[in-house]
């Protein structure tokens, strides 16, 4: 194949953006993405976080073909939806592990292909395909893509020095390495706690202490104690946030305009 040198552009390419937005357990993920521009909901098996919002949704989605047709009815259908948000990515992964173990016929992700680990290497397989929908909405349409998922405090051993624990992706390490490289922005909801220690005569008590009287925060970039970050203006947004997406799109929009 001859290629046309002519075909060769330079300049920004603004694009509609690929959001993971992690967080605690009801912190409002699911509220700051129906803020997002004109979103419409794929409700995942396992979530009932829209249940009380206004917000446009699809039918709960209960096998991850389902998923799947709903993002091409999107793809074909005529709408003017701008945000595809799914919800949650947690939740999905075992109908991703339904989806494979049903291929190879077996009953357990952990059998598929004799076992050790090839289940979950199978498994990527289908969240590419989940990600490559999304790209194909994303050229084809316009829309940018919001995966909501949870966390879990786990150990992180650090070979530069000490092991902490931190907050991480709750699904199986090689997914959210993929989900990671993918996306243009990693953002991650919480609140401010500090940790004040009391003498109890017997010993010492930790107490986790809300210094901010509940109000909710965005981070947009990795510290240790938990993922974020983003590419190109999405790296270049202050670190801290109200929960907030108008808060979050002034950002952007004053870092792409520098």
């Amino acid at each position: 194949m001859a290629f046309d040198l002519s075909s060769i552009t330079t300049g920004v390419c603004r694009r509609a953006p690929r959001i993971i937005l992690l967080g605690v357990e009801k912190i409002g993920k699911s509220s700051f993405a129906a803020q997002s521009n004109s979103p419409v909901f794929l409700p995942i098996k396992g979530e009932e976080g829209i249940d009380a919002l206004n917000v446009a949704k699809t039918p709960t989605c209960n096998a991850f073909a389902e998923a799947a047709s709903w993002l091409q009815a999107l793809m074909s259908g005529e709408h003017e939806y701008q945000t595809s948000v799914i919800d949650s990515v947690s939740t999905m992964e075992p109908l991703i592990w339904q989806y494979v173990c049903e291929k190879h016929k077996v009953e357990s992700i952990e059998k598929v292909g004799g076992g050790y680990g090839k289940g979950y290497t199978e498994s990527l397989a289908v969240w590419r395909q989940l990600t490559e929908m999304l790209d194909a909405l994303r050229s084809e349409r316009n829309m940018a893509s919001i995966l909501i998922g949870h966390v879990k405090v786990k150990r992180f051993d650090d070979p530069a020095g000490p092991s902490y624990d931190q907050y991480q992706f709750d699904i199986n390490d090689r997914a959210a390495n993929l989900l990671f490289r993918w996306a243009d922005c990693i953002l991650f909801c919480n609140t401010k706690v500090v940790v004040q220690s009391e003498d109890t005569g017997f010993d010492t008590k930790n107490r986790g202490i809300d210094i901010t009287g509940g109000q909710r925060f965005l981070f947009t970039q990795k510290r240790p104690a938990h993922p974020g970050g983003g590419r190109g203006a999405y790296g270049h947004i202050p670190y801290e946030l109200p929960l907030s997406w108008e808060a979050f799109q002034s950002a952007v929009a004053a870092a792409m305009s520098q």
